[in-house]
């Protein structure tokens, strides 16, 4: 079916009874909308210009900022970003309503750019470094850094593999990449305010959405959040972000500053401990933790000492607009097997890594974690 003809002005329409009519203004292309983000703004945000700065030079899009393209390029150019969808947020195995990593880079997303269009910064730009901030994550949620960290050099930062390994076949404009790599409170400011702004929607969003999982997990109720907690914040994750959120731009207006008030960021930082105690470093999340350790550092030495084994072609971080990249295998107890081992196994799914648990280590099932919260 091609649509619906509209005969006085030949084009077809989705729908067959009636259409809508618009009057286009001038901003469909990319140069008239970099001029509205100078006038629209504000003063000290990042503003769009040309291509970006990437690593390898491309020409300007016609249609859109170089930060929209960022954004569309994680969107769609690589598959790291569609498998966080089976990546462990706080549940492994998550069930119909429990988040996953992708639903938390969209919220993330949403928190962020509702921080940047109230207060004059870079939408596009905020976006993009939010849906992006999480790709370096691993299987089995933080675990993965704890498991794959005595392979990589100086450690392995889900923020910094992110930008560097993950989303650097993408050729994403620098303020992208150095948002990804810096999200983390533990990594140096990031270089532009968006950046600092992600760093905050992060905090707020896990903060608020694993307790709204914890509690429909059975784990906490409402009522046991402190005191302080609920007075700030409120008991439902909507009361939570609002509360959030509204400090967060009410800060912002006052004084320049991407931060929040003492007494809200301090509201929080107790939200955030309560978390840790009760969900996250449960005796039960922590034995799920450790197994997690224990299966991806047996996939990894199993693939280091077997490099042959791994796909020629990457899987995990191949653009779909570039074509295959395809190399020899590195030789069997080499650093760069070691490397090549942990960005394949890195890239996995949790399902696909306890499977591959399964049926190459020949692990018994039921000694693989069941689907009980980690972090």
């Amino acid at each position: 079916m091609a649509g619906h003809l509209t005969r006085d002005t030949l084009v077809r329409h989705a729908h067959a009874d009636g259409f809508r009519e618009v009057t286009p203004r001038p901003t469909a292309d990319r140069g008239a909308r970099e001029q509205l983000e100078r006038l629209t703004q504000a003063e000290g945000s990042t503003f769009s210009d040309g291509a970006g700065i990437r690593a390898h030079p491309e020409k300007p899009d016609p249609l859109r900022t170089c930060f929209e393209r960022d954004r569309d390029r994680i969107l769609h150019g690589t598959t790291a970003f569609r498998r966080l969808a089976g990546k462990t947020q706080v549940f492994i195995f998550p069930e119909d309503h429990q988040r996953t990593r992708l639903t938390h880079a969209l919220e993330v997303a949403q928190v962020a750019s509702a921080i940047a269009r109230a207060t004059g910064l870079n939408v596009a730009l905020t976006e993009a470094i939010a849906l992006g901030h999480d790709c370096g994550h691993g299987p089995g949620g933080h675990a993965s850094e704890d498991a794959f960290g005595p392979f990589v050099p100086g450690g392995y930062d889900h923020a910094v593999w992110g930008a560097d390994v993950v989303l650097e076949p993408l050729n994403l404009c620098v303020e992208t990449l150095d948002g990804v790599r810096n999200h983390s409170w533990s990594r140096p400011t990031p270089m532009t305010p968006e950046g600092e702004a992600v760093s905050w929607a992060d905090r707020i969003a896990y903060v608020c959405h694993d307790f709204e999982d914890a509690v429909h997990a059975g784990i906490v109720t409402p009522a046991d959040l402190p005191d302080a907690v609920r007075e700030r914040c409120g008991s439902t994750r909507a009361e939570q972000l609002g509360s959030l959120i509204g400090a967060m731009i009410a800060t912002i207006t006052a004084t320049g500053h991407i931060a929040m008030d003492e007494a809200m960021a301090e509201a929080l930082a107790a939200f955030r401990r309560f978390n840790y105690e009760r969900i996250y470093m449960r005796p039960a999340s922590v034995a799920q933790s450790e197994s997690v350790i224990r299966v991806l550092r047996a996939l990894v030495e199993y693939y280091a000492d077997r490099p042959n084994t791994l796909p020629l072609e990457d899987p995990h971080h191949r653009p779909a607009h570039q074509p295959a990249l395809v190399r020899p295998h590195a030789a069997a107890g080499t650093p760069e097997a070691l490397l090549d081992a942990v960005t394949y196994v890195a890239g996995m799914t949790d399902r696909f890594a306890f499977n591959a648990a399964v049926s190459l280590l020949g692990w018994d099932r039921s000694t693989l974690p069941q689907g009980v919260g980690v972090r």
